[in-house]
């Protein structure tokens, strides 16, 4: 099975930010009131937050529109029905499309009022084929 960091690494035009401090991950977590997913965690350590292709992943950064605890209170209100262990992963800005992810690992996809459904195993899945 490949590293999470191995999998982003070998995107095409990849650009990432500084990389967040645990303490840092701590606060986020403790905002939204969950824990992230080790892959995540291991994610944000490394990159902070990541573009790549079409993509532009959520995480711990200065700006509010790719920050993980803005972005993830701004979809809560959006809907109602996401479980409170998730946090977006991915605004697609396609058809108000959203990726989440579960403190499990779990890759979730939801659209306007929509329950959530699985579509990946894990954030390394959802990065390598997307």
């Amino acid at each position: 099975m490949k590293n999470i960091i191995d999998i982003i690494n070998g995107k095409e035009n990849l650009y990432f930010g500084k990389p967040a401090s645990a303490e840092e991950i701590m606060r986020a977590e403790q905002e939204l009131q969950l824990c992230f997913d080790k892959e995540y965690k291991e994610y944000v350590l490394r990159c902070g937050v990541i573009s790549y292709g079409s993509h532009e992943l959520t995480g711990i950064c200065p700006y509010s529109r790719l920050d993980v605890v803005s972005v993830t209170k701004e979809e809560r209100e959006n809907n109602p029905l996401v479980p409170a262990d998730s946090y977006v992963i991915e605004q697609t800005h396609i058809d108000r499309i959203v990726i989440w992810q579960n403190s499990r690992g779990e890759i979730l996809q939801t659209g306007i009022g929509t329950e959530p459904k699985t579509i990946e195993k894990s954030l390394s899945d959802y990065i390598e084929k997307y």
